[in-house]
């Protein structure tokens, strides 16, 4: 292979920097936009300034954390000057990922499961509702259905086990007795098995549900932005740790405030939303981010009770015997809606 010389890395270094610098100018001029939904500039030049100027993210393949990806610009005009996203390949396991973050969206369901756990995060807001489909084969019509069936996830405790597993739950299944889990290493492989017929059904999140319409592969079961009881709770959720909230708590409402309005970015301008998500390196497809940011219901954060949430899946999972603790437990110990209730005041419109 023909070796670049420093001339060409130069130049790469350059378009790349350039890349970067249009990027962040194309968030500046999508925060902009949040004074014609009605927010008020100034809720943050009142407040004290954050304890710290810097903060961690994590960026995993999953469209539906857009407003994590869309926040880097509002998070500066909340006083933050070092902001890092990790970028994770394929569906992050376990709470490592998590550590590697001081606020992060997350799954209902490993939520649940990390509060159970003892991990050292705090639940403190709902975001969205509707990113998960289940799809399934001719053999599959409804949530029963899949009584006997192969279902294809990405591992044991991750979102797509455990969400699953509350939906089998809440029907009156055994999870772990009545489904024959197909586990794959990522959930693009899971999704693989489903398209080739070699699982009879997928629980898909963006960009997959997608993608599996426009292949015209298998059938949605179940549409969780529609289909009630699931479009009536968050499927994911926004999640700080502990030692990050407990040592910068105008940081962390700063932070929360900035996510919160990228998530109503998503709802009301979702063309120029998707445009930076991609030009941003956060997802690869215009067309299906999009798709992503019409579908799923960003503005939820406003109305839902994130409590009702965690206390519902909770209760499923306990059934299924994936969690011990009594619901009421994790909510008490686990969960903090102080600055949601203030951040709904304020950015009311």
């Amino acid at each position: 292979m023909k070796q670049r010389g420093p001339l060409a890395d130069t130049a790469i270094a350059r378009i790349r920097h350039r890349n970067r610098r249009e990027f962040v100018k194309g968030l500046g001029a999508l925060a902009g936009a949040t004074s014609l939904l009605g927010f008020e500039p100034n809720l943050a030049v009142a407040e004290p300034p954050p304890e710290t100027t810097k903060i961690r993210l994590a960026a995993v393949p999953a469209i539906c954390f857009a407003p994590q990806y869309l926040a880097e610009a509002l998070l500066r005009t909340e006083g933050f000057t070092e902001i890092q996203y990790s970028k994770l390949e394929g569906t992050p396991a376990g709470f490592q990922h998590l550590l590697l973050s001081d606020i992060s969206m997350e799954s209902v369901g490993p939520a649940i499961t990390f509060l159970d756990a003892g991990q050292p995060m705090v639940v403190m807001a709902g975001v969205h509702l509707g990113c998960y489909e289940l799809f399934g084969s001719q053999r599959v019509r409804a949530i029963r259905d899949l009584k006997g069936k192969r279902v294809a996830i990405d591992g044991f405790g991750g979102g797509q086990h455990v969400f699953l597993s509350s939906m089998a739950s809440y029907v009156g299944m055994d999870p772990s007795k009545d489904i024959d889990w197909i586990v794959s290493k990522t959930s693009a492989d899971s999704m693989q098995l489903f398209v080739e017929g070699k699982a009879d059904a997928f629980l898909g999140f963006p960009p997959e549900p997608q993608e599996l319409r426009r292949r015209k592969v298998g059938h949605v079961v179940v549409n969780t932005a529609f289909d009630p009881p699931w479009s009536e709770y968050y499927c994911c959720m926004l999640t700080v740790n502990r030692d990050f909230a407990a040592k910068h708590p105008i940081a962390t409402k700063r932070a929360l405030r900035a996510i919160l309005k990228a998530a109503d970015l998503c709802a009301e301008q979702p063309e120029r939303s998707a445009r930076a998500i991609v030009d941003g390196g956060f997802s690869q497809s215009y067309e299906f981010t999009l798709e992503t940011l019409k579908e799923v219901r960003y503005n939820a954060w406003r109305t839902y009770n994130p409590e009702n949430t965690i206390r519902f899946h909770a209760l499923r999972l306990r059934e299924a015997g994936i969690i011990k603790s009594d619901p009421n437990k994790l909510i008490a110990q686990g969960t903090d809606w102080r600055f949601l209730n203030e951040l709904r005041k304020e950015l009311k419109t």
